[in-house]
Parts: structure tokens; sequence; C-alpha cells
């Protein structure tokens, strides 16, 4: 998968692609993930990539210009992408929405800044708004990362075990299982006594029950 992010705050990005399981990824050449400053496509000799809106009001809004070009020169480097706004507008991100962007080659995001970006962006270059949650955050980088984040553990290789992804939270409806590690009896808390029996279907079972009685503690709601 080939994944860029455009934003105002490129070292910003940077900083997170090259962690973690992220910056593996793209050691291996799994995942081509990139930042790009809209400001260098920016034809004001200030690079300015921002500015008051018509109509009045407070705050600036991102400018189309820097933004159009840079979807154009990304494109042109990687060929027609997804093109996703981050937006508390947009539909609320979740793991079926994670699992459709996994299966594409190219992703496109666009961060947001200040009170937004001109409509004539979202209207002519958008083909998707994502929000991460009901609340405002000062610009898009983060709901970016996250989404990236979220979608690229699902691509294969990128986590150490495929079945990784599989068992965790939400792959399946339901919240993940307790996990436990060594050592077995840690200052008088141990371990369950099942996973230590070695029984795999016994484990599998007490895994599912504990699985539906955390969701049905914590996220009702999914079991619906």
């Amino acid at each position: 998968m080939r994944a860029a992010i455009l934003t105002l705050f490129p070292a910003m990005v940077e900083a997170v692609l090259s962690e973690s399981i992220l910056g593996r990824a793209r050691n291996q050449g799994i995942l081509d993930a990139f930042a790009v400053d809209i400001r260098a496509y920016s034809d004001n000799k200030h690079h300015q990539a921002d500015d008051y809106p018509f109509g009045g009001g407070p705050g600036m809004v991102m400018m189309p210009q820097p933004i159009f070009d840079a979807f154009a020169d990304v494109e042109k480097r990687m060929g027609k992408a997804h093109r996703i706004y981050l937006s508390p507008k947009g539909k609320t991100f979740d793991q079926e929405t994670a699992q459709r962007l996994s299966r594409l080659d190219n992703l496109v995001f666009l961060c947001g800044h200040y009170e937004g970006v001109d409509q004539r962006v979202l209207d002519h270059l958008i083909d998707e708004e994502i929000s991460i949650g009901d609340y405002v955050l000062t610009g898009g980088e983060i709901p970016a990362l996250a989404v990236l984040d979220s979608v690229a553990r699902l691509i294969p290789g990128v986590l150490g075990s495929d079945q990784s992804a599989e068992d965790e939270s939400f792959s399946s409806g339901l919240l993940e299982y307790p996990q436990y590690t060594r050592p077995a009896d840690f200052r008088g808390l141990k371990v369950p006594d099942i996973l230590l029996s070695g029984h795999h279907a016994n484990i599998e079972r007490w895994r599912r029950e504990q699985a539906l009685e955390i969701t049905r503690r914590l996220r009702p709601d999914l079991l619906k």
C-alpha cells in the first residue's frame, strides 16, 4: 500500500511514521507512507496556505490552490488514490472501515486546520470524509495517523502474526479477552488456571466467554 498525508506539519507526521510498527513496515517495503508539505505547493512567495473566509467570521480557511496542486503532484507519482479528508462531519471510523481501506492500493489523507478547507476542495477532490469521534482537534494529523495505523496493521506482513489482527477488539464484533504473560504468579496475583492447562478447546471457550462478558459490561451496544 502507498499512503500520502497532506499536511501543514510534515515533521509531526514523519515522526510517527518512522516509529514502531509503521516504521518497521516502511523499512520492510510493505507500506510506502510519507508526508507531503502543502505549503510547498503554494504559488504565494510567502508559501501562504490559508486566508480569511469570504463573508467574514473568525479564523482562517485553507486555500484551494496549494491543496489542488499537492493532490495533482502526489497522484502523478503514486497513481490514482482514494482521497480522505479528516473531519468532525465525516462518518465515524470503525474496524469495518479500516478493513475496507486496507484492501485499497493508494490512499491520500488531507489534514485540515484552522476553520477547515475551502469547500471546493471537498466538492471536487475528496472521496470520503472520516471522523475519529465526536470532538474537535486542532488539526487532522492525529486523526490521519490513527486511521492509517489502524488500516496498515491489517495489511498482510505488517504485524508479526496475521492472527494478531484477527483476535483483537472489534475484529469479531466483540472486545478482546484478557491477556497474561510471565510470571504465572506475580506477587500473589495469579494467571487463570485455564490458560496454563494446555487444553486449547477449553482455552478458546474461556476466551470467548470473557470477550462476551467484557463487551456486555463495557460496550453493550456492540452485542446488538
